[in-house]
């Protein structure tokens, strides 16, 4: 009799937590039904004084308790969450440019790319010549005292002939005017220093150009797409956000692409810039020192 009791708890306590699971699913389960029978029968047995077959019992809350457990099994199978799940698919960073390229009216984005290209192609062009241009001032400089003093003009020259740059330039002038007055020398390194920062400087006005179109061509799209996004709500005679969002798109997209392209060709320039910087002060420290050499050559001459 304790036995049976102790299954009928114990059953008891599945069904009470299996209810919490099915009420939560919209069900219940199908073995409920009839242990809470078998506890009923039994009860009622025993207060109206008929005797109860215990083994009989034992039977039935054995076989309910299976049923309790398939049902309990069959739920947690049919209910098992799919773990695998749907692959994400990535979009490239130039899927995604080209998509909003081509959003954007590539009537309208040709241009700015243009200025982007065009911008980029003078950048780079100044880069490489700015680069090539550069070089060790002081070790050349060093290389002319040690030739100068020792009256081997024509050695100096050489030098100044075999380095590349504006400032091997600016020296082998000065060089040619050796024996001219001072003045004369000054004047001509002077002058010629002239020209070279003027052709360290060729190109740079085009890159201040295409600077300041690309935003511009950028806000002429917004404005065309402004005037589209209205002629739209003429010919449809209600505002809605379905009817304007096309042209306000195009709009959007043309403004942000001319201020990237602008953005872009604005770190090319400054870093352009900086190297024209570098390279003018390189010339002007070297004249000055080629003008102490000379001095001191022409007194100890």
């Amino acid at each position: 009799m304790d036995n049976f009791i102790a299954k009928i708890a114990i059953i008891m306590l599945l069904v009470f937590t299996q209810s919490h699971v099915v009420l939560a699913q919209g069900g219940k389960p199908a073995a409920a039904p009839k242990v809470e029978a078998a506890a009923k029968a039994a009860d009622d047995a025993r207060q109206g004084g008929v005797s109860v077959d215990d083994e009989a019992l034992d039977e039935e809350a054995d076989s309910a308790a299976a049923a309790l457990m398939d049902d309990s099994l069959g739920l947690d199978m049919a209910e098992e969450p799919d773990s695998t799940l749907a692959p994400v698919e990535s979009v490239g960073f130039h899927k995604m440019l080209k998509t909003k390229y081509i959003e954007g009216s590539a009537g309208f984005m040709s241009f700015v790319a243009l200025a982007l290209v065009l911008g980029l192609a003078f950048c780079i062009e100044r880069v490489i010549y700015l680069t090539l241009s550069e070089i060790n001032a002081k070790k050349l400089m060093a290389d002319l005292e040690e030739q100068i003093m020792q009256g081997d003009i024509e050695g100096a020259k050489a030098v100044c002939r075999d380095t590349r740059g504006p400032v091997a330039s600016i020296c082998y002038q000065g060089l040619m005017r050796i024996d001219d007055s001072m003045e004369d020398i000054e004047r001509g390194i002077t002058s010629y220093g002239t020209v070279q920062a003027a052709n360290l400087e060729k190109g740079c006005s085009w890159i201040t150009l295409f600077i300041a179109m690309a935003p511009s061509l950028g806000f002429l799209g917004t404005v065309i797409g402004m005037v589209m996004a209205f002629e739209q709500i003429q010919q449809a005679g209600d505002i809605s956000p379905t009817i304007v969002a096309a042209g306000m798109k195009v709009a959007l997209i043309t403004t942000i692409f001319g201020l990237i392209a602008a953005l872009i060709l604005q770190v090319f320039y400054n870093y352009i810039l900086s190297k024209i910087e570098h390279i003018t002060s390189q010339m002007e420290e070297s004249a000055i020192t080629l003008l102490d050499i000379i001095m001191k050559y022409k007194l100890t001459k």
